[in-house]
């Protein structure tokens, strides 16, 4: 208390001349239209600076939330779209898809080893299984391939054990999708006879002839192309749509009958021995 006394007494005068100042534009104000609309301009626009300045730190923090619910609503689209091809109805809520989608997070990321692996944070206690395919909004990752209660990891496309069937958009003709190792923005596809047309640019899509995923998943573009030393395939290097070093958000893509179809292709096999 002390303290504020002897503040009050040494800037006395200063305090005075703030107060006297406060009392004269009040009267000021009071007394003239003019200084009137004048000041309310000024509350406003510094209440209203004031307002947006809040707003967009509000906004800012909330990213989090509204990005969870843009990868929902993407996630829901996605499973619209990848079970459009399995029915003629409209009503898809349903019915069976054959598709489900689940959204996920990267933890951690590989890519400039021989075997490069994804970590996501979604695991058995989110349904998740060896096997599944994991994409982006731009396009394939890679296959989950172990998983604990609450994380998997997975095997990205830049990996030398990798091989997912692809083919060129619009066409019938498959291959198979590999990584020589050299680059983590592009990948080769292999197997395509000499007698297909190709042109760089060309779009290459999941082929669906897996059980994993589905067709037409975005790869990325044909970058080049040479025959292969037997002069009957091509080799093609695609540029990818994902930005492989830059992963955040992912979506996991299970085939509800890829356990049927496995059993029936096992059972073939063993017809035949």
């Amino acid at each position: 208390m002390q303290q504020i006394i002897n503040f009050i007494i040494r800037y006395k005068n200063f305090l005075l001349y703030i107060f006297l100042m406060i009392i004269s534009m009040t009267f000021t104000i009071q007394s003239h239209s003019y200084h009137q609309s004048r000041f309310f301009n000024s509350s406003n626009w510094l209440t209203g600076n004031i307002l947006e300045t809040s707003n967009n730190v509000s906004t800012y923090f909330g990213l989090d939330a509204e990005n969870q619910k843009l990868l929902n609503e993407n996630k829901r689209l996605r499973d619209l779209l990848f079970n459009m091809g399995e029915t003629d109805t409209t009503a898809l809520d349903s019915i069976q898809r054959r598709y489900t989608i689940a959204t996920g997070r990267v933890i951690k990321n590989s890519f400039a080893q021989p075997r490069n692996y994804l970590t996501i944070d979604k695991g058995e206690k989110d349904s998740i299984k060896g096997d599944m395919g994991v994409i982006t909004s731009k396009g394939i990752l890679g296959i989950i391939e172990n998983t604990s209660n609450h994380f998997a990891t997975v095997q990205s496309i830049l990996n030398e054990r990798s091989n997912i069937n692809a083919k060129i958009k619009n066409t019938d003709h498959f291959g198979s999708l590999v990584w020589d190792m050299k680059r983590y923005d592009v990948v080769q596809l292999i197997d395509i006879p000499r007698l297909v047309k190709l042109t760089v640019g060309d779009t290459i899509v999941t082929g669906g002839m897996s059980s994993i995923f589905p067709e037409g998943i975005p790869v990325g573009t044909i970058r080049k192309f040479d025959l292969n030393s037997s002069n009957s395939f091509y080799s093609i290097d695609v540029a990818l749509f994902n930005d492989m070093t830059n992963i955040k958000n992912v979506y996991i893509v299970n085939n509800e009958l890829r356990e049927e179809i496995k059993e029936l292709e096992n059972q073939t096999r063993t017809d035949d021995q």
